[in-house]
């Protein structure tokens, strides 16, 4: 019995954490039709910013999540303005290339910065006792965490102003402009939001693994195929991936290594991908 609620608890972490690391990807992806290449990076900023801060100690860990994931949002004000505004209305290989070279840059100055290795953060003490198993309570907290942060981000975009213009200016950003919406502006806000979320799920990460330049690497791929695998409801859909993807590559590990958890990640993703070419909110009739 011990043995079932710890993987089920692990499972509901690694779904947290999959999800965590996706959610800025899907809002950027989603709502402007953007592949940010540098999603990895801004993960790495998030994890390294919140290192950072906690090691000196300048602040409390759940204070210096929220300054990176802030610091995350200055830096996205920069990329959108810089990289991303010049490119709207071009092919989705332009923005691709531009992402992706910026991510270069941004992984090259973490190296020089920090090195190739950082000597990481503790997660806060304590722990559940479950038979002769130990689960931190950091790790129970996540998939709470997961659930609130998704839970403001549908409020968000359903509730107010900005999530009203954000999601008419993805559907028709012509007609959103003829009626006066401020397209460039809102899709400032909605770069920003993204790159706050990846902050927040980097920072999030940061007690948790190894954080090195390379962080971000280690997760871009299964973000990219849980927001593909989601669908073009961004927010729900992407909840509904990482569910399914993040279950399935935890309980296979579970029982065998860690790769073959990601390759059955991989496997259920382009299985997915195959019979729902729309992904698993293809056919819904929710935008979110």
């Amino acid at each position: 019995m011990d043995t079932a609620v710890v993987v089920i608890l692990s499972a509901l972490t690694s779904i947290a954490i999959l999800l965590l690391t996706s959610l800025g990807l899907a809002v950027v992806f989603g709502l402007m039709r953007i592949v940010n290449m540098a999603h990895g990076e801004f993960l790495m900023i998030g994890a390294f910013a919140t290192t950072t801060l906690v090691r000196s100690g300048a602040m409390p860990l759940w204070m210096a999540v929220l300054s990176a994931a802030a610091f995350c949002a200055l830096i996205g004000v920069v990329v959108e303005v810089a990289f991303i505004r010049p490119l709207h209305g071009r092919r989705l290989i332009d923005t691709l290339l531009a992402t992706f070279g910026l991510s270069l840059v941004m992984y090259q100055i973490a190296v020089d910065i920090f090195g190739t290795a950082s000597p990481g953060i503790d997660a806060p003490p304590g722990w559940l006792q479950l038979g002769r198993y130990s689960v931190s309570y950091y790790s129970l907290a996540l998939p709470f965490i997961a659930v609130v942060v998704t839970l403001l981000l549908y409020l968000l975009f359903k509730s107010t102003r900005y999530g009203l213009l954000a999601r008419a200016a993805a559907q028709d950003a012509e007609m959103a402009s003829a009626l006066g919406v401020e397209v460039r502006r809102v899709n400032l806000y909605t770069f920003v939001l993204g790159c706050a979320l990846a902050g927040l799920g980097g920072a999030l990460l940061s007690p948790v693994v190894a954080v090195s330049p390379g962080v971000g690497q280690s997760y871009i791929g299964q973000a990219f195929m849980t927001v593909v695998t989601g669908g073009p409801a961004f927010l729900l859909g992407t909840l509904s991936a990482s569910a399914l993807l993040g279950g399935v590559a935890n309980v296979i590990s579970q029982f065998s290594t860690n790769m073959w958890g990601l390759t059955g990640l991989l496997l259920v993703a382009a299985v997915l991908v195959r019979v729902l070419p729309r992904g698993l909110s293809g056919n819904w009739s929710r935008q979110l």
